[in-house]
């Protein structure tokens, strides 16, 4: 079998010299290290002195290979394909579930709307027990959501565990291809104001937001503004940032290039249909886990002056990846080009540590200009018009989060009133209550404060400095504050609450709908559509 494959390999490569020449250096060097790999990898799987799984061996070898070039460059295994075709189709075959690891089950989080964990009944809260009779304590949230996707139509039986139920409940469920909603709320957030969120950029996402913004304008004729929502949206398909900004920018309008090492693959992207309205004021939002095709629609909007952007830096991925097979149903992500939006520049970032891009001073970024002469600058993401706050669930609230405090309190809630009537008027009022349960589960938490005083003791100690004393109080002086963090985080862990018990009854349709109603981004953005005179003067420059 090796002697089979070598011989492929040998002759692959010859076919490159018959191509390239004899010559060249390169093609020499890549038939002879992979020479060197093959015999490498076969003497380790015959001789190591521990079992091995190949697959996981040659997944090793791959993952520290291409881990040399950019984050984005990845293997996908045959296992992970499934993933793969929902962050580029947003299509996956599953039961329509999300799921989280709680001591030794895997516990459901999240059930779609419509899908075959909604349509059997199972509940968020769920602690599954066993798949088709194998046990699933201790396994991981992958094990177990791996063993849930198979070929639609298939059949699968859970046992799970139920919270205030006595007795195991037996679900069988109906595996079926699970589409994401690209768009899972458009409406009004203030008179006049429209809101369209867009989460990911699978199929058409471009279609979707114009027939939400067509939507809005049938209902409301006097529609004086929108705002598009790219926050937490990473990105997917480069085609459909061209639809999408294509939603207010005119017929043939320029948006994206793409440039790499084989020139013939070079590409220019314009938008192909006339817009839904190219004159209605827009504001987009972005914050740092905007990225790819959410920067090519917020930069080709910036750089033609079409709108706003407010909140936060965006992440900076201009890179294009490009998928190429590799046998087996397995695949390489590659990337081969680098785009550049309409003003020219490219927003990717240049650094890089532990794969998330480092910030660059401006003063080392290339300048470019707007439409209308407004300086912008190129590589690290694109910058807003606006920045904002960066509003994120931070110290007790991140750890009332992390360790599940907040999504127990919601599921015992739910046990004794399962019913909310409406997602917009539904209000919180049982905050006695909570924190009688925070201190029921023994809630604590190691605040970063707490952390980096823990760190200066030790190296104090190592360097014999004697300041355990000031040391002891600074941290009795950090324990004293804490005492009060509870109630003066109430709002946000309030927001919290009534976004985990909306998602219980509505889904992400009720979780998006009532996140407006306390989002002082969205707040920001409907201030400035209503001062238009504020918004011209920011696209004037």
């Amino acid at each position: 079998m090796h002697k089979r494959i070598f011989l492929l390999i040998c002759l692959a490569a010859a076919g490159l010299f018959a191509f390239k020449g004899f010559d060249d250096n390169k093609y020499f060097d890549i038939i002879k290290n992979l020479e060197i790999f093959t015999n490498a990898y076969k003497e380790i799987n015959h001789a190591y002195v521990d079992e091995l799984d190949p697959g996981k061996l040659m997944r090793t070898g791959m993952d520290a290979m291409l881990g040399g070039l950019d984050p984005f460059t990845n293997y996908i295994s045959e296992t992970d394909i499934e993933g793969y075709r929902y962050l580029y189709d947003g299509r996956y075959n599953s039961v329509g579930a999300e799921a989280k690891q709680m001591g030794d089950w895997v516990v459901i989080t999240e059930i779609f709307e419509d899908s075959p964990a909604h349509k059997s009944g199972l509940k968020v809260g769920d602690a599954i027990l066993s798949v088709d009779g194998q046990s699933a304590k201790g396994r991981s949230k992958d094990d177990v959501m791996a063993f849930l996707r198979g070929v639609p139509g298939t059949k699968i039986d859970l046992e799970v565990q139920r919270p205030g139920e006595s007795k195991n409940q037996r679900v069988t469920l109906e595996r079926g291809e699970i589409e994401s909603q690209n768009v899972p709320h458009a409406g009004i957030v203030d008179q006049g104001i429209g809101y369209i969120y867009l989460s990911t950029f699978t199929h058409a996402a471009g279609e979707n937001v114009a027939n939400a913004l067509q939507e809005l304008k049938r209902k409301n004729p006097d529609l004086k503004g929108v705002i598009l929502d790219l926050r937490e949206n990473g990105g997917g398909l480069l085609n459909e940032a061209v639809n999408v900004a294509n939603v207010f920018l005119p017929k043939g309008e320029f948006i994206v290039s793409t440039k790499g090492k084989v020139p013939e693959w070079d590409r220019s992207f314009k938008t192909l249909h006339s817009p839904i309205d190219k004159e209605i004021p827009v504001v987009v939002l972005i914050n740092k886990m905007s990225a790819s095709a959410s920067e090519i629609v917020c930069g080709s909007i910036q750089d033609t002056d079409r709108g706003v952007l407010m909140g936060q830096r965006s992440y900076g991925k201009g890179l294009v990846q490009n998928t190429k097979d590799v046998g087996y149903n397995a695949k390489i992500k590659l990337t081969t080009a680098k785009y550049y939006i309409p003003s020219g520049r490219c927003i990717q970032a240049v650094r890089y540590k532990n794969g998330e891009p480092v910030h660059i001073p401006d003063s080392e970024r290339a300048a470019f200009k707007t439409r209308n002469g407004r300086r912008v600058l190129d590589g690290g993401g694109v910058a807003p018009d606006v920045t904002l706050p960066v509003d994120t669930a931070t110290g007790i609230v991140r750890a009332l989060l992390d360790q599940n405090i907040i999504f127990d309190y919601a599921t015992e809630w739910m046990l004794k009133q399962p019913e909310i009537d409406s997602i917009e008027t539904f209000e919180f009022t049982g905050w006695d209550d909570f924190n009688r349960f925070v201190q029921s589960k023994n809630f604590e938490y190691e605040s970063a404060s707490e952390k980096k005083l823990k760190e200066l003791s030790t190296l104090a100690t190592s360097e014999n400095f004697a300041i355990g004393a000031d040391i002891q109080a600074m941290e009795n002086k950090i324990k004293a504050e804490k005492k009060g963090e509870m109630l003066k985080n109430k709002a946000r862990i309030v927001h919290e609450i009534e976004q985990e018990l909306v998602g219980r009854v509505f889904f992400q349709r009720g979780k998006v709908r009532k996140s407006l109603k306390n989002d002082p981004e969205v707040d920001a953005a409907v201030k400035l559509l209503n001062d238009q005179t504020k918004y011209k003067s920011i696209l004037a420059g």
